[in-house]
């Protein structure tokens, strides 16, 4: 047996207070607090947030109905969920601040795995409650897996679908058997919320109700005004409140979230002082936007903060369950004519950077050309590939920004000719006379036609009709749940090792389940391969070598016109704030910060 800072490893078996997929822990078994908090922020106070749309339902875990969870300020705050988890990190919209991967007990007082990752135990900590006082047993951990599996949103059967069991071994120990071992599922299950199973019982879990229902977490459901807003009250006998996953963190006594369906809306509130805080998406906003009185006389300040998270996904994704998006010519003729350059010098006083892979700002970028490892890791499917698979280059095009792009036009006609499109007059049609066109959906933004009208008028230059439909933020999620779409434009969330998202997100299984994010409907063996092998495994350069592999294949295909990010969070807020005076590299840190004393 040998002990390194707290982790117990016997010959087989590994017992750890947290645990990562690759590497050791930054921090010890008896670690007092996270080193970018402040373990002495006072408590109290309260901050006001904007939430984007609306919504009718306060049950997250289900297709039915719109959650605030699906707000990105209630993902900032990490609030998204109410309920706590086995691990404390693993969550994609609640990372560590400082430490890539990794996840520390917070039900769970450790936790036990073999080398090969084919079952996994937990032990739930004495002291653990749910908000009525009831004690959070193993049996709830059994219960959560169960219904969120059956009855759950489908993202839940996704995502545990390869745990084979879920079984309590007492009161407090609960054991997790895999139908294979994976370096992640650990992971995966200890970031699933826990539900109070004396609670669901009695009330119906595939209901979409406003009844805030009992949990577990730093903060209850105090007020809501369906649609409108949502009042958060800070837990004062939370059970977990001095663990040191959990010191210096959740310090609002309040967290309100002020929902407006119109961001424009939004943001004169804000400068009126109706919400604190706001984190600016929009390039012209942040920089023709605040000069209000509250900034000028320092009322209200704002700042870039620079980061390392590993961006989301931003595009404009092909549906290829339906024409002409079953055409990889189409999708890559289209991907041509979008003139990042132009927008970005006219639209976004070039503040942005072209996201060029699948994984922007991380270590997975695809390798051009391809490395000899990669080569022969796709050996099985050599046969099946083009013959400049591996060398093409799968970098989006570079423009001089000036708007003209003739070449581009030039070679977006080719690929549509190849598959069959003819010019008939000033409009491309196919050997049936129909009209090459599609629409884009989205819900009410009022700045984002601005973004699409360059890329719709080079479109109509080679012969392509696309037009814009917004819908109302309900309408809006069937659509996307169901698929009914040509294209969308969408934001998926990516982590500094992404996991089961990954199923989600690109594998044949999904493509077809309603509420998946597998918004291009793709259905492709190679990347089911590579998908499976990167969650399989055993080495972070096996991770690595699959997750370049599969950014090179997504490319390849043209599923989405990859858009912009930045490399840091532009926000302002109302001077009565304090935080922690270095940035945090892997989030924004909302929850870190104070009010001034």
């Amino acid at each position: 047996m040998a002990l390194f800072l707290g982790v117990v490893c016997h010959a087989e078996v590994t017992r750890s207070h947290g645990y990562h997929p690759f590497g050791d822990l930054k921090y010890p078994a008896d670690f007092s607090h996270f080193d970018y908090v402040n373990p002495d922020a006072p408590k109290g106070g309260s901050i006001t947030l904007f939430g984007n749309g609306t919504f009718d339902s306060l049950n997250p875990y289900i297709l039915k109905g719109r959650s605030p969870a699906d707000t990105p300020g209630m993902q900032m705050y990490g609030v998204t969920e109410l309920a706590d988890s086995l691990l404390m990190g693993s969550q994609p919209h609640n990372p560590l601040g400082d430490e890539a991967g990794a996840a520390y007990g917070l039900i769970a007082e450790w936790l036990e795995y073999p080398e090969d990752r084919s079952w996994c135990v937990f032990r739930l900590r004495d002291q653990a409650r749910f908000h009525d006082g009831e004690p959070i047993r193993a049996d709830d951990v059994v219960f959560t897996f169960n219904i969120l599996r059956e009855k759950g949103h489908p993202e839940y059967s996704l995502r545990l679908a390869d745990v084979a069991s879920v079984e309590a071994l007492d009161e407090r120990t609960v054991r997790f058997t895999f139908t294979e071992g994976r370096r992640d599922l650990p992971l995966l299950v200890g970031a699933i919320p826990i539900l109070p199973r004396h609670y669901w019982q009695t009330h119906d879990f595939e209901r979409s109700t406003l009844e805030a229902p009992v949990s577990s977490g730093p903060y209850r459901v105090a007020d809501v005004q369906g649609g409108k807003q949502v009042t958060f009250q800070r837990v004062a006998d939370y059970w977990a409140k001095d663990l040191p996953v959990n010191r210096g963190r959740y310090n609002f006594d309040q967290v309100v979230f002020e929902f407006y369906r119109d961001a424009d809306v939004g943001f004169e509130a804000f400068k009126s002082g109706a919400y604190d805080l706001h984190y600016t998406y929009s390039s012209k906003r942040w920089s023709t936007a605040f000069d209000f009185a509250a900034m000028k006389d320092g009322r209200v300040k704002r700042a870039e903060i620079p980061h390392s998270v590993p961006r989301p996904v931003q595009a404009f994704f092909f549906n290829t369950r339906r024409a002409p998006f079953d055409d990889p010519n189409v999708r890559e003729a289209a991907t041509l004519l979008f003139d990042f350059e132009w927008s970005n010098r006219n639209l976004f006083a070039d503040a942005y950077t072209r996201t060029v892979s699948w994984f922007p700002n991380s270590p997975y970028s695809a390798d051009i050309p391809a490395s000899a490892e990669e080569q022969a890791l796709l050996e099985d499917f050599r046969k099946t590939l083009p013959a400049d698979y591996f060398s093409a280059d799968i970098t989006p095009p570079v423009n001089d920004g000036s708007g003209q792009i003739r070449n581009r036009m030039r070679e977006a006609l080719a690929l549509l000719k190849e598959s069959g499109w003819q010019l008939q007059g000033n409009r491309l049609v196919n050997d049936a006379g129909k009209p090459l066109r599609f629409t884009v959906l989205n819900y009410h933004n009022p700045g984002i036609y601005r973004i699409l009208a360059p890329w719709f008028r080079n479109l109509k230059r080679l012969g392509i009709d696309a037009d814009y439909r917004e819908v109302d933020p309900s309408a809006y999620k069937e659509k996307l749940d169901n698929f009914q779409y040509d294209v969308v434009l969408f934001v998926l969330p990516m982590r500094d090792y992404p996991g089961p998202e990954l199923k989600d997100y690109f594998l044949s299984s999904s493509a077809d389940i309603s509420g998946s994010r597998n918004l291009a409907g793709i259905a492709d063996p190679v990347v089911d391969f590579l998908v499976k092998r990167a969650l399989a495994a055993d080495t972070e350069a096996d991770y690595t070598l699959a997750l370049k592999a599969l950014d090179r294949r997504l490319r390849y295909q043209h599923y989405g016109v990859l858009n912009y990010h930045i490399r840091h969070h532009r926000i302002a807020w109302w001077d009565k704030f304090a935080r922690p005076p270095e940035p945090i590299p892997y989030g924004l840190g909302l929850d870190t910060w104070w009010m001034k004393q």
